[in-house]
């Protein structure tokens, strides 16, 4: 009990990790995943990662998410971001063995939360297949959806 006691004590840098699991590993794009957060430093900054957990069914070597990051005061900061999940090679990028792979995608970094209260950050997907405009509304392959905030300077 000491020990993992002493273990937690020493992780200076992570303030808060959450996934959310897509029941049987399909996200549709109408599925927005929702992750709050408070008790944040005003002063600190923080770097801020979405983990995205994929199988070898991922049809794409790409990934396209929308965030919409609401501050307490309810100003809502939007991005429209895309990461690269394989090499051209078809090579699975992302930590992990066998057919599951973890992706560390850079979401925020150095961001301060001046103000005390909660934080909402809504994660979807935002895929399309080539030369069509209506959206994928069942993306395959992507088992969990993460959220990571580190001390940028512990």
């Amino acid at each position: 009990m000491l020990a993992i006691f002493l273990l937690a004590s020493c992780n200076t840098t992570g303030v808060t990790s959450e996934y959310k699991s897509l029941k049987g590993a399909v996200w549709n794009k109408d599925d927005i995943l929702e992750f709050s957060f408070t008790k944040m430093d005003t002063v600190q900054e923080y770097n801020m990662f979405i983990n995205v957990r994929n199988d070898d069914t991922f049809p794409y070597s790409n990934l396209f998410l929308i965030t919409s990051l609401s501050t307490p005061e309810g100003e809502v900061l939007q991005d429209t971001l895309e990461y690269t999940m394989a090499l051209p090679d078809g090579t699975w990028l992302g930590k992990g063995t066998g057919s599951l792979k973890e992706n560390k995608l850079w979401y925020k970094e150095n961001i301060v939360f001046p103000v005390s209260g909660v934080y909402t950050l809504e994660v979807s997907h935002a895929m399309r297949k080539n030369g069509t405009v209506q959206g994928v509304i069942s993306l395959e392959g992507v088992t969990d959806v993460g959220i990571e905030i580190k001390k940028s300077n512990p």
